[in-house]
């Protein structure tokens, strides 16, 4: 029987792409209707009490503009809509959500289940793209190219550079701590091997694969790992436990000198604690992706410090995410429309 499905898709995650992988998975003959948000050109929202949004972050689109587009639909598709419980109350025959990201947090799960909706999403989605961003992350600033672009940016030619108490380091002689072992903290251990660099992993939840263990990977404790590393990279998730885990008392147990990168969330870190490490000199110098407020205040004073890189969380930013993700989504609502369970119900 066919469907009615929705796709609110946005210029990165493009309702066309979600329609063509949803035909080749379902078939054709289902009623398909599309609409694409202005997100990225305009940013997302991150919770408003006031519109019965508190209880979802991460989202983009007026809930009453969201409903009257969605109507009868039984299936939606997206990656940034909200769905309030609210909304939940509006759309009687929506039976399932389809969300094109790893953690679905534009969606009040507990309020869908109670309505009958099943929430599925596509863990890992961009676990690659990142995992190399931060690899490129980590080389920006052990091999000073940051540093060496801003200068000839400025006109200086910075043969000083070169000099033996200056020139950058190869990861091959360095240790590198991992925070974090999921579908992302995987794939940066993987591809730290084969710099020939020491790896340190904290992870209280997990147990390494044989193939890290075989190749040498260390599962340590926090406290180990920070006073060991030269380069700490994070990649956790934001619970209550893991919120501003990079503070004053973590960043003082980590050795002068230390490179800290983060392309995980911006909640994992104080950034008034960060920003005292780094001007100070204690820590050499951060790559920071992703931050507690976006976008970033113009007066952020993280941005007036040289030691710091910073990008516009664009990390999980690849053309094979958007194609990923859809592939998996559309792959959840072949199994919906067949009777089969979910690959990842939330």
């Amino acid at each position: 029987m066919p469907k009615s499905i929705a796709i609110i898709g946005d210029r990165f995650m493009l309702p066309e792409v979600f329609r063509r992988e949803l035909e080749k998975a379902c078939g054709d003959g289902h009623d398909i209707r599309i609409l694409e948000q202005a997100w990225p050109d305009e940013p997302m929202e991150f919770g408003d009490a006031s519109r019965g949004l508190d209880k979802v972050r991460e989202y983009f689109g007026d809930p009453d503009e969201i409903v009257d587009f969605l109507g009868d639909s039984e299936i939606l598709v997206t990656q940034l809509a909200p769905i309030t419980e609210a909304m939940v109350a509006r759309l009687p025959k929506l039976k399932l959500v389809a969300v094109s990201r790893g953690g679905p947090v534009n969606i009040d799960v507990a309020a869908a289940k109670a309505g009958g909706i099943k929430v599925v999403n596509v863990p890992g989605r961009n676990a690659t793209a990142v995992a190399e961003f931060a690899i490129g992350a980590i080389l920006a600033e052990t091999r000073l190219i940051r540093v060496g672009h801003e200068s000839m940016k400025r006109g200086e030619w910075r043969g000083d550079l070169y000099r033996a108490d200056r020139a950058g380091r190869e990861l091959n002689e360095m240790t590198v701590g991992v925070i974090g072992y999921g579908n992302i903290g995987t794939k940066v251990v993987k591809l730290l091997r084969a710099f020939g660099c020491k790896v340190l992993v904290s992870d209280p939840y997990v147990q390494l694969s044989a193939e890290d263990r075989n190749a040498g990977v260390e599962l340590v404790s926090l406290d180990t790992l920070l006073a060991n590393s030269d380069v700490v990279t994070l990649h956790s998730r934001v619970t209550d436990e893991t919120r501003k885990m990079i503070n004053a008392e973590t960043i003082a147990r980590m050795r002068p000198g230390t490179i800290f990168v983060n392309t995980a969330r911006g909640p994992l870190v104080d950034y008034d604690a960060l920003y005292d490490a780094l001007a100070s000199g204690h820590l050499g110098s951060a790559m920071l992706e992703t931050f507690a407020v976006e976008p970033v205040p113009a007066d952020w004073p993280l941005l007036q410090l040289d030691n710091v890189t910073l990008t516009p969380h664009i990390a999980g930013a690849s053309v094979r995410t958007v194609t990923f993700a859809a592939e998996q989504a559309a792959e959840e609502v072949r199994r919906y429309i067949a009777g089969l369970p979910p690959v990842n119900p939330c």
